[in-house]
């Protein structure tokens, strides 16, 4: 007799098999005959009947095309109608593979088994036939430059103007804050731009330097994880660049300052300071971004300003200590 399977299985996890299944399908022993499973069919509602799964002791035997149910003599068993080896995945597989798994086997639908092998239900026609196509608009937006949050995307950039200010201010507040800790830093070396009055004319370029090596590292961030770049792929030679362009630039300015201002310990001061604050506003570009797609926020909107005050704290604080260290007491 035909029966409605039971799945009883959790479905928490939407993007695979498990969460694509249905129970609510025709289920018959594999000594039924034909025509006893076409009059159990009767009265009867199913998500899907594309397939008859045939099961024993809960197991799954295998599967039976309804058009060769509906063709098949009244006294032929399932056992000789049905395909002993369907294609079968277990809950957890990915939905991706899922649907190409029934697509390779020329199946419209698709049985899903727990560990133990247990019959759970069937995904039917529709909802394998969505998988592909999300899969698919979703390789193709990849190929485009945006990812599956492309809809959050457009929603951030089309939301009405309160909702802009309640995303934006309150990381702009911390920057407001930062700047209260960089006014702190400087009146700490206070005494030593007294004498060093000097240093203060460099603050702004190793500042301004380091936001923009940052600035460069973290667009590359971000856009690496919209298209599903993982970060591991990046680190490595995203920290290497940051180093290579902060020696660049410190090997630019040094013979320009020396004969510019005459000071050599000037020079090498800023130079250091420059290569320092360069490396240090790479590795905080990179890890923002990626600490906040981890937490499922948009890294667009609390990466940047974040990663502004850090890096300028940073970059002030070790331009101060190389260079009170570094440059003599003369103006």
């Amino acid at each position: 007799m035909v029966r409605t399977g039971t799945a009883g299985t959790d479905r928490r996890v939407l993007e695979t098999a498990i969460g694509h299944l249905t129970p609510r399908v025709p289920v018959a022993h594999p000594s039924s005959l034909a025509a006893e499973v076409r009059r159990s069919l009767e009265g009867q509602r199913f998500d899907t009947v594309a397939e008859i799964a045939v099961c024993e002791e809960g197991q799954l035997r295998g599967l039976v095309n309804i058009e060769d149910l509906l063709a098949a003599p009244g006294d032929q068993p399932l056992l000789e109608l049905m395909d002993a080896a369907p294609p079968v995945v277990e809950a957890g597989v990915d939905q991706e593979v899922a649907a190409w798994r029934a697509v390779q086997h020329r199946e419209s639908s698709l049985a899903v088994v727990d560990d133990g092998g247990r019959f759970l239900g069937m995904i039917p026609p529709a909802r394998l036939l969505e998988v592909l196509l999300w899969e698919h608009d979703e390789d193709l937006a990849r190929l485009a430059g945006f990812s599956r949050g492309v809809a959050s995307a457009r929603t951030a950039a089309e939301e009405p103007v309160v909702r802009r200010l309640l995303h934006r201010v309150p990381w702009l507040l911390v920057g407001l804050l930062g700047a209260f800790l960089a006014a702190d830093i400087v009146g700490a070396f206070e005494e030593h731009l007294e004498r060093r009055v000097i240093l203060a004319f460099f603050v702004p370029g190793v500042v301004y330097l380091a936001d923009a090596v940052g600035t460069q590292t973290e667009a590359l961030i971000i856009r690496g994880l919209s298209v599903g770049v993982p970060i591991s792929r990046i680190v490595g030679r995203e920290l290497l660049t940051g180093l290579i362009i902060g020696a660049a630039l410190a090997a630019a300015f040094l013979p320009v300052a020396m004969w510019r201002w005459g000071r050599a310990d000037v020079a090498l001061a800023v130079a250091l300071a420059i290569l320092a604050a360069s490396s240090i506003a790479t590795l905080v570009a990179m890890a923002l971004p990626w600490l906040f797609h981890r937490l499922g926020s948009d890294p667009a909107f609390g990466s940047g300003p974040l990663a502004t005050v850090i890096q300028d704290l940073l970059s002030i604080l070790l331009y101060f200590v190389i260079g009170v260290n570094l440059v003599t007491a003369s103006p």
